[in-house]
């Protein structure tokens, strides 16, 4: 499955270059180690940020999933791969 989620802007560079290899979300999406994951840059008040067309253009394979352990009841922490540009 692929999903496309939204990302705040203050964390795209570091997603992109790989110091930021992980996300936690609200598990509303039912994710999965496997799926795939691509970002929408967007600011503060969730407008989608057209420069950041590099991040947006990248794939990321879920390499784990983590719930539980001090995360708030329907949420998740996982980890994230590049795994490639988006050709579409």
């Amino acid at each position: 499955m692929i999903h496309e989620i939204k990302l705040r802007k203050e964390y795209a560079d570091a997603v992109l270059n790989g110091d930021k290899c992980f996300e936690i979300r609200e598990n509303d999406r039912g994710y999965q180690k496997g799926d795939r994951v691509r970002f929408i840059v967007v600011d503060k008040y969730n407008f989608q940020i057209g420069h950041y067309l590099t991040v947006n253009e990248v794939e990321y394979e879920i390499t784990y999933v983590l719930s539980g352990w001090g995360l708030k009841e329907g949420w998740v922490a996982f980890g994230i791969k590049r795994i490639n540009e988006v050709t579409e």
